[in-house]
């Protein structure tokens, strides 16, 4: 199996997990729970996500909050690419208005029919789920005035396309602004980088903080910025290295500290 299909397979099942009144094990909810991650885990604030229908929260798996860092204003248009099942949408959503729109892309069917019923359930309807992939953003140039994500670029196996098309229809001065795991410094180690369990998990294809850098730069973007949000220790290590069939007790310290979730910006050129 590629690591699309891994990706779409995997959270196809936690689509319909959240939809039959599950967790998708484990999103937004507290790190206490036993299936949690110390990545997707405690991301949004009670305050934030109130309104907004359960089965959206619980559906969240990603590693930050890129829609409380973005910045948005009324009347903008977004982009989220990998949209889940919806929640930062929604709160995009409510941050632009209702003169404003975004667009949630996702390639998985099962994540598009539950975000777009937490859309209906929650009234909102400056909102529109698109389905496509993000090597190939089905809008037109020139067409938003934000990009953004939570952590599913590093699930890509091209992010130089990604990171191509995000410019392509951005608009001059349009915003990226997106949350992702980012490796710090130096590369891990291989057994690492093979595991497909760790890749549709989003540790395997993570970059490093140099490669992101010049990948945004050679799609076109200027004022590159990588901001840490979370550095996880030899304890979220052994967490997220736990169901992978790799030696915990040796790889864990040799990442300590490497791993981080991050917001990453950049700005298209005006």
């Amino acid at each position: 199996m590629d690591v699309k299909e891994a990706v779409k397979e995997k959270y196809g099942q936690a689509a319909l997990r959240v939809a039959s009144g599950g967790s998708s094990c484990c999103g937004a909810q507290p790190a206490k729970d036993a299936c949690c991650d110390p990545i997707t885990s405690n991301l949004y604030q009670a305050g934030e996500t109130s309104g907004l229908p359960d089965e959206a929260v619980k559906a969240s798996l990603g590693c930050g909050n890129p829609t409380a860092l973005a910045q948005l204003h009324p009347g903008e248009t977004v982009l989220d690419l990998g949209s889940g099942g919806g929640i930062d949408v929604l709160l995009s959503a409510r941050r632009v208005g209702p003169t404003g729109k975004v667009y949630g892309l996702d390639m998985t069917d099962e994540m598009l029919a539950l975000a777009r019923e937490n859309q209906r359930r929650s009234g909102l309807e400056n909102v529109e789920f698109l389905k496509g992939e993000i090597e190939n953003i089905p809008l037109p140039d020139n067409s938003v005035d934000v990009v953004i994500s939570n952590c599913v670029i590093n699930l890509s196996a091209d992010k130089a396309r990604v990171l191509r098309e995000a410019y392509r229809v951005l608009r001059p001065g349009g915003r990226f602004a997106v949350s992702d795991v980012v490796v710090r410094g130096a590369d891990v180690p291989a057994e690492v980088r093979r595991s497909m369990e760790l890749w549709v998990g989003c540790i395997a294809g993570a970059l490093t903080d140099a490669e992101y850098t010049a990948k945004l730069s050679n799609a076109g973007f200027a004022e590159i910025e990588i901001e840490p949000t979370r550095v996880y220790n030899v304890e979220d290590a052994r967490q997220f290295l736990a169901d992978s069939g790799i030696d915990v007790d040796t790889v864990a310290p040799q990442v300590e500290g490497k791993f981080i979730s991050a917001f990453v910006r950049a700005r298209k050129a005006a």
